[in-house]
C-alpha cells in the first residue's frame, strides 16, 4: 500500500506517524520555554512567481536583527514549503492569549523596533501575492508522546477541514487511532492545535509533526502498516467509517526550516548554535570623524 493510500484511509494517526527517533517539534513559548505552546500563531506569505528562495531570504532577513536590537519576544520559526503553492509559514508559540497581546504591546510601545519592522514589512510585502494568519489552541488531549525541537529540520502539516457538528466523533477516531499506536508500539509522535480564529471553511485541526530528515517520511509507510496490523480489519474500518462521515478534506503538506527567516528563542540557539545562529545585531551608523583642531594663530 502506497503512503498517500495509507494516509487517506486511517485520518489523523497514519498521517503523524513517524519514527520514535524523530522528536516533534514543538515550538518555543514567547519566554523561550520548551513544551507545546497553548496558543499558536500561523502566518502565511504566499509569494510572487521568481520571488521565493534568496530573494525572499533577503528580505526576510531584517526582521530577527530588528527584534532583538528591541527585545522583542515574538520568537518565531519561519519555514519554506516543498510542497503546495510557493509559500513560506511563520509559527510562534504563547502560553495564552493574553501573552500574545503583552508581546505586541510591547512591540508597539518601542518606536525604534516598529520603524524598522515597518521598512522591513514594505520591503517584503513587494515579494507578496497574498498574506493571513491563524490562531490556533493546542489539544493536548489529542496529541501524543510530545517532545522538544532539537535535531528537527523538516515538518508535516496536516490540516482537517471538519464537518460541522462532527467535531466529537473525529476527536474519538483520533484517541482511538492514539490507543492502537500505544498497543502496537509505534513511534509515533504528533501534536494537535485546533483553530480559534482565522479564514476555515470549517472546524480546522493540525497534526504537526517534526522530522529529522526525509527517510523519516520515508519510514511512515513501515510505520502505517504496523498500525494496520494492530488495529486489525474491524478496527481499519472503524477508522474509515469516521473519516467518511466528519472529514471534509485533508491535506498534507511537507516544510524546511529556514534559520535565515527565523528569530528563535535562546534556549534554541544554545541548544544549537551552528544551525539557528543568534541574530546579528543592526549595523551602527559610522561615527563622523572629529572635526581638525583649529589651527594656532600666528
Amino acid at each position: 500500500m502506497s503512503l498517500r493510500s495509507v494516509r487517506t484511509s486511517v485520518v489523523l494517526p497514519i498521517l503523524l506517524s513517524t519514527l520514535a527517533a524523530a522528536p516533534l517539534s514543538l515550538l518555543a513559548q514567547h519566554d523561550g520555554s520548551d513544551g507545546p505552546p497553548n496558543v499558536l500563531v500561523i502566518q502565511r506569505e504566499y509569494l510572487k512567481p521568481g520571488k521565493d528562495s534568496s530573494a525572499h531570504d533577503k528580505t526576510e532577513a531584517a526582521f530577527p536583527p530588528a527584534l532583538a536590537n528591541g527585545k522583542s519576544t515574538n520568537f518565531y520559526l519561519g519555514m519554506n514549503a516543498l510542497s503546495g503553492p510557493s509559500r513560506a509559514l511563520f509559527l510562534s508559540g504563547y502560553t495564552s492569549l493574553a501573552s500574545w497581546e503583552s508581546s505586541i504591546k510591547a512591540d508597539r510601545r518601542n518606536t525604534t523596533l516598529m520603524a524598522a519592522l515597518d521598512h522591513a514589512i514594505q520591503a517584503d510585502g513587494e515579494l507578496l501575492s497574498d498574506l493571513d494568519q491563524g490562531v490556533f489552541i493546542h489539544r493536548e488531549d489529542l496529541s501524543l508522546n510530545e517532545t522538544n525541537l532539537v535535531g528537527a529540520r523538516y515538518f508535516e502539516i496536516v490540516s482537517f477541514v471538519i464537518r460541522p457538528g462532527h467535531e466529537h466523533e473525529f476527536e474519538e477516531s483520533v484517541k482511538f487511532a492514539r490507543d492502537v499506536h500505544q498497543k502496537a508500539g509505534t513511534g509515533a509522535k504528533w501534536s494537535v492545535f485546533e483553530i480559534a480564529y482565522g479564514k476555515a471553511d470549517g472546524d480546522v485541526y493540525l497534526g504537526l509533526t517534526a522530522l529529522k530528515s526525509l527517510a523519516d517520511a520515508d519510514a511512515e509507510i513501515a510505520e502505517g502498516k504496523k498500525f494496520e496490523a494492530a488495529a486489525g480489519e474491524d478496527g481499519m474500518k472503524k477508522l474509515r467509517d469516521w473519516n467518511a462521515s466528519t472529514v471534509l478534506s485533508v491535506q498534507t503538506n511537507l516544510y524546511i526550516f529556514n534559520p535565515k527567516m527565523s528569530y528563535p528563542p535562546p534556549n534554541w540557539v544554545a541548544a544549537e548554535p551552528d544551525f539557528w545562529k543568534a541574530p546579528a545585531a543592526p549595523k551602527k551608523a559610522a561615527a563622523k570623524p572629529a572635526a581638525p583642531a583649529a589651527k594656532p594663530a600666528n
